[in-house]
């Protein structure tokens, strides 16, 4: 489905012009928030990768799957009926294992599904868990650090 992220007035603009060349009926949807960022993408398959050689005996893909499962899907959950109704249904039920293998082979999506401020939120409590359990991660770049915290600012989360 062809999107834009609308980020200005003028974008706004150009977006109403283009709708209104449009011939008619048309099916508009649209999503608060943007995708989360690449950069966030990267820096959590960094801590996964580094946590996974701190702990040995593991893969980054198996850090990831963890993390998705005690830390991501709270959070879909939490802000998608949709999701959570379905989750509840069909994976809930299962043995941690098995939801963890649900999750991978199913490819269900979990960060990907995620935009800016649920990723921040997210990127938070991994970065937590880790602190917590003593594992050295890589802190973020200083620009996306301001990033995200300008998110948690509009969302009146503590840094």
């Amino acid at each position: 489905m062809p999107h834009r992220v609308i980020d200005n007035p003028y974008q706004l603009d150009q977006l109403c012009k283009f709708f209104g060349n449009m011939k008619l009926p048309i099916t508009v949807e649209w999503t608060q928030g943007r995708d989360r960022t690449k950069e966030q993408n990267a820096l959590q398959w960094m801590w996964a990768t580094e946590v996974a050689q701190q702990l040995g005996g593991c893969t980054a893909e198996d850090i990831q799957d963890q993390w998705r499962l005690v830390h991501g899907v709270p959070i879909l959950r939490e802000d998608s009926t949709e999701f959570r109704e379905t989750y509840d249904a069909c994976i809930k039920p299962l043995p941690y294992e098995m939801k963890k293998k649900a999750l991978r082979k199913l490819d269900i999506k979990i960060t990907s599904a995620m935009k800016v401020r649920q990723m921040v939120r997210y990127m938070d409590a991994v970065q937590r868990e880790c602190l917590e359990m003593g594992l050295q991660i890589t802190e973020p770049d200083p620009e996306l650090a301001k990033y995200q915290k300008r998110y948690r600012a509009k969302e009146g989360v503590a840094a």
